[in-house]
């Protein structure tokens, strides 16, 4: 069993509440604008990171995270892409990419749109964690965490960091 802690979009601003709330969970996820090396060192330097690089990310994120990221946890196939969309409205050659690698859960960010929704047609649960920065039009700052146990989801949490 895996708990893992999900966030994205936070634009160079690192809510210290999220150490917190992250600090049962046994990795930490990024679904991209990081905005600065220092977020995502410091998100390291905590729990275990897995992350992609985002539109606003430069050189330092980008050598450091791939753009696309496929990798399995327990026994849950994970995609991660920042720009993805969401089922219905995918970004170009997502839902390609999901059809040809068949996850489970698809991760993305960018929106600054909290959704999780299950794509009953692709068999695949979304997640976009909305934005934990202070960068954006979004009201509330949000994190989800998520159980991963076998090849079941379970007790996913969605966690308001307050006001941006």
């Amino acid at each position: 069993m895996r708990r893992i802690g999900i966030l994205s979009d936070t634009h160079g601003y690192l809510d210290e509440n999220i150490f917190t709330h992250f600090g049962q969970c046994d990795e930490i996820w990024h679904a991209g604008d990081f905005g600065t090396a220092v977020v995502a060192e410091k998100l390291k330097n905590f729990k275990p990171l897995r992350g992609v690089y985002g539109n606003i990310d430069g050189n330092d994120i980008r050598n450091s995270f791939p753009e696309k990221l496929h990798f399995t946890v327990e026994e849950v196939p994970v995609f991660m892409q920042h720009i993805g969309g969401y089922p219905g409205r995918y970004a170009p050659g997502v839902k390609n990419e999901i059809l040809r690698i068949r996850p489970s859960l698809f991760v993305s960010g960018h929106s600054h749109i909290l959704k999780i929704i299950y794509d009953d047609q692709l068999r695949c649960l979304h997640i976009n964690p909305g934005a934990a920065g202070r960068q954006g039009w979004q009201k509330v700052r949000t994190i989800v965490r998520l159980t991963i146990d076998g090849n079941n989801m379970k007790d996913c949490e969605v966690i308001e960091l307050g006001k941006k």
